[in-house]
């Protein structure tokens, strides 16, 4: 079931801290990026974090599960509502992340 697209706004709002979050279409849901840098999903209407050692320090409740069929896991956050925590979070996860690789331009 795809995700509806008031979800997916109303997390671009309550992640907004965090810096600039955009959604983008990805196989039928959404992937969530900060500042350019993918940290998320967003499927079925539930919000997915990529795990990082720091965004589990963080986390009020630690649950993993693969957003879709053949994923690997990701942190499964059920507290959206409360936008200073989620911007937390994602601030945190992306500055863990490794930087983006360069894309590879074709000649």
């Amino acid at each position: 079931m795809a995700s509806s697209p008031d979800f997916v706004q109303y997390i671009v709002d309550q992640c907004s801290g965090a810096g600039v979050i955009t959604a983008r279409k990805m196989f039928g849901d959404f992937g969530l990026y900060c500042d350019g840098i993918i940290f998320g999903l967003i499927c079925d209407s539930n919000l997915y974090i990529k795990p990082t050692d720091a965004g589990r320090a963080m986390l009020r409740n630690v649950e993993l599960r693969p957003p879709y069929d053949g994923a690997k896991d990701y942190f499964l956050i059920s507290d959206v509502d409360d936008r200073d925590y989620l911007s937390a979070l994602v601030r945190t996860t992306v500055n863990a992340l490794p930087p983006s690789k360069p894309k590879k331009r074709h000649k």
